[in-house]
């Protein structure tokens, strides 16, 4: 186990537990039990989990809190069930984002029941902590949320739905940022990303975003380069693309990316350059300058071998026997 950040604000941390590995499951357990304690204790308890789970635990994952939102991702190579506990908390907002297995909640005996699939989603307001279990190889993010928040919002409904909805792609690209990010943030960042997070939040609840919210932009941004990078062979990729697959007008887009000083269209010119020039130096790729520039959307050669130079320093030709002369030469 290990984690980062001192201030109360913001923290990360780690965590990999292995009875079948290191047979001391209850010192481990233990251990990250007062981490968990110590670190989102006061927002949101750990569950109670059955000895059979504690005992046969094979799990990694990593915990983050940035102020009263806690972010829980967890891979479970074994199953992992709950136990009822007395007391434990009243009332939550929690979402459940599986990306491999599925997540049960309840069970016969009590009043709510519900499994999310891998590729599903879940919001809702929980009180109290539910049981739960888990297929082994379960992935899974837990989102904690301000009750005062995100409750007049849901009221007694759940949300569910796809994790490649819109609104979904940019709160997962936004936690992947506060991830990366966590360590290095002082006091206006925590404030930030915490803006972001509960308005990205919201946005899953109405399922529409704050067109006009700016803490949304860097999430936006790095979505839709996301996306792109997936359609770069498609012919259709383009501002108006991308803008229909997250759920905004284009002119949110563009500002989204006007803050890094950047348009959409420049962006994705410079990743097929970049793919192109990738193309002309693989082993035993054999394509011909027409045949990268057809495959990468470029209107013709002659348009390719320009934006090529421009960016590169090098025609295509240039570029490709340059690179085969230094490795001869190694």
């Amino acid at each position: 186990m290990n984690s980062t950040g001192a201030q109360t604000d913001a923290w990360s941390g780690a965590f990999l537990l292995d009875s079948t590995a290191s047979g001391v499951a209850a010192q481990d357990f233990d251990g990250l039990q007062r981490l968990w304690d110590t670190q989102l204790g006061d927002v949101f308890p750990m569950p109670a989990l059955s000895p059979d789970s504690v005992d046969g635990i094979r799990a990694r994952g990593r915990l983050a809190r940035v102020r009263d939102v806690a972010i829980v991702d967890v891979h479970g190579l074994s199953a992992i069930r709950s136990v009822d506990a007395p007391g434990g908390v009243d009332d939550m907002v929690m979402m459940y984002t599986v990306r491999r297995g599925a997540w049960t909640f309840g069970g016969p005996r009590d009043r709510y029941e519900h499994t999310v699939p891998a590729g599903q989603f879940l919001l809702r307001r929980f009180g109290p902590w539910p049981r739960f279990e888990t297929m082994p190889n379960t992935t899974n993010r837990i989102l904690i949320l301000p009750l005062s928040v995100l409750s007049p919002l849901l009221g007694g409904r759940s949300v569910t739905g796809p994790l490649d909805s819109a609104e979904m792609r940019l709160l997962v690209t936004h936690v992947n940022m506060v991830h990366a990010t966590i360590g290095d943030l002082g006091p206006a960042g925590v404030r930030a990303v915490h803006g972001a997070l509960i308005e990205l939040a919201k946005a899953v609840v109405k399922g529409r975003f704050d067109d006009v919210e700016p803490r949304l932009a860097p999430s936006l941004a790095q979505a839709a380069k996301e996306l792109a990078d997936r359609h770069l062979t498609d012919p259709e990729l383009g501002p108006a693309m991308l803008a229909r697959a997250l759920n905004v007008s284009l002119s949110t887009l563009h500002r989204a990316f006007a803050t890094e000083g950047l348009s959409v269209s420049t962006y994705i010119r410079r990743r097929r350059l970049e793919e192109a020039r990738r193309a002309l130096t693989a082993p035993h790729g054999g394509l011909s300058v027409s045949e990268i520039a057809a495959h990468w959307h470029f209107s013709d050669s002659s348009h390719f071998i320009r934006a090529f130079k421009k960016r590169y320093g090098q025609t295509p030709k240039e570029y490709a026997r340059s690179t085969r002369t230094a490795d001869d030469r190694n």
